[in-house]
């Protein structure tokens, strides 16, 4: 039996769900448990703030919180760092409460936060960090398990089913939602706990951190948690992508869960791909942050509908409906929030090195896209004519300035966003590599295993050929303006977004 096993025999935790980010050593007697925050930003529902309690309980030591906000991170601009800014605002609020040591850590300048972490490690016991599988994320934990002298755990909080738990990626939705029909249940009876933090810690807390960290990485004033402008100016980020109306944060996030599911879930169905009937649950931004948990949306929809797993249809294996046994607005909505959010998960945990690649697409798809390459386009625009939404297409113009003020895209005008640059572009590559910059840096919910993987659907990603073959598109689905004009209400989208 090993160590971890042996001091900690009744831990809640699926072993699944976590991994050994280092070979060092566990220190028992040392001053606190650390738990270093940075993909589940939030208290509830939260397996990795879990086990860091339990080690903190384990082991007699109180518990230190270390959120950090860097500078030079990919696409750092207003809009992210005051979106994750409200999030720290938020847990400052919540461990104090709980009488937890909260360091929230805001870098001034590029490279000022190098060594806090290292820092706060040596007088730690052990390191329990989160475990996120797509953007920088991954690179950073595996840079900081060469610094960390102490034992660091990765430990996974993304969704209902653990990331690590297939074996395999999977090539389409069908596919997917087969496994998960098939393997989902047994997990379901393993969820993180509402509120970790109500569970009583064995030691005093720590009150104060170290002076030698304390005063060379201070904590996040006031001024910088309150998002006001000037602090925020200071910072050496992308003001040009400015802040949105849409607050984040773990309060925030819950309260549009219970809204999505008090008012919006029972029409899902019939309004979630009409952009006038705002029937999206408007989640992904916080599914993104890490401010909302994919257990609680779900445990509030079970509540809803009065559901338990003795409702669970076995013979529904791989359909899109019927399967949870719940009406059919929950049914849609879970298939989006299980099935689609979470294939994207898998990709990136399994093909880490190219799961945003073009070469990773079917080859299927790459073969109708190399063979339609050198197709005449009806026009190119350049990249400042896309970005800026000054395009000859008034639709598709509404969706990139929604991208721009909002940070987001409605769902299903995110897909026409995604098909029409294949025709306004040299090359499908190009095309894809402008999705994803432009959604990196606008979207409050990009650099996401979700997004990508519905920036990847548009050429062939999860999808079969479609008929007839055409121009540009060859046999990847194809998608046009007129035709989701003609299919959906676009009076007030239009309006809103058309100027």
């Amino acid at each position: 039996m090993t160590s971890l096993e042996t001091l900690l025999p009744k831990s809640r935790i699926p072993a699944v769900r976590i991994r050994l980010a280092n070979a060092a050593p566990l220190r028992p007697g040392a001053d606190y448990v650390l738990y270093w925050m940075n993909g589940a930003r939030r208290t509830h529902y939260n397996f990795a703030l879990e086990r860091a309690v339990e080690w903190a309980r384990a082991l007699g030591r109180p518990l230190v919180v270390l959120e950090a906000l860097r500078v030079a991170y990919p696409w750092a601009s207003d809009r992210l760092h005051a979106f994750i800014l409200q999030g720290m605002a938020d847990n400052a609020r919540r461990f104090a409460a709980a009488g937890v040591v909260y360091h929230p850590y805001v870098e001034p300048t590029k490279g000022e936060g190098k060594g806090l972490l290292a820092a706060l490690s040596r007088r730690a016991a052990v390191v329990v960090t989160d475990d996120f599988p797509a953007f920088f994320l991954p690179r950073m934990i595996a840079s900081a398990s060469k610094q960390v002298p102490v034992l660091l755990e990765q430990v996974d909080s993304n969704g209902l089913l653990p990331i690590h738990a297939p074996d395999r990626a999977f090539p389409t939705a069908k596919s997917f939602r087969s496994y998960l029909h098939k393997n989902l249940l047994p997990h379901l009876r393993n969820r993180p706990l509402e509120d970790p933090l109500k569970v009583r810690l064995q030691a005093p807390p720590l009150g104060l951190l170290p002076p030698e960290t304390s005063v060379r990485w201070p904590r996040a004033t006031d001024a910088m948690l309150a998002v006001e402008p000037a602090a925020l100016a200071a910072l050496p980020i992308d003001h040009g992508v400015g802040r949105v109306s849409l607050v984040g944060g773990a309060e925030a996030g819950r309260a549009t869960v219970k809204k999505f599911v008090q008012s919006k879930l029972e029409r899902y169905d019939e309004d979630r791909n009409d952009p006038d009937r705002r029937g999206t649950s408007g989640l992904s931004p916080y599914l993104h942050f890490g401010h909302v948990s994919v257990h609680e949306v779900f445990a509030r929809i079970e509540k809803s509908e009065g559901w338990d797993a003795s409702m669970v249809n076995p013979k529904a294996s791989g359909s899109r409906e019927g399967f949870w046994g719940m009406s059919e607005p929950a049914e849609a909505y879970l298939d989006e929030l299980i099935t689609w959010r979470e294939i994207g998960l898998n990709m990136c945990a399994q093909r880490p090195h190219d799961y945003m690649s073009y070469d990773s697409l079917p080859d299927w798809a790459l073969r109708t896209l190399g063979e339609h390459e050198k197709d005449p386009r009806p026009v190119i625009y350049t990249r400042e004519e896309i970005e800026g939404a000054r395009t000859g297409d008034r639709i598709w113009n509404a969706a990139q300035r929604e991208l721009l003020r909002e940070g987001r895209i409605h769902n299903y005008m995110r897909m026409l966003w995604g098909k029409r640059l294949l025709e306004w572009t040299k090359t499908p590559r190009e095309a894809m590599q402008m999705l994803i910059e432009m959604n990196d840096r606008w979207a409050l919910d990009g650099r996401d295993p979700n997004s990508y993987s519905g920036i990847l659907w548009v050429f062939g990603r999860y999808d079969r050929a479609w008929g007839p073959e055409r121009q540009v598109y060859g046999t990847v689905r194809y998608m046009s303006s007129a035709n989701t004009e003609r299919k959906l209400d676009l009076k007030r989208y239009l309006v809103e977004y058309g100027v």
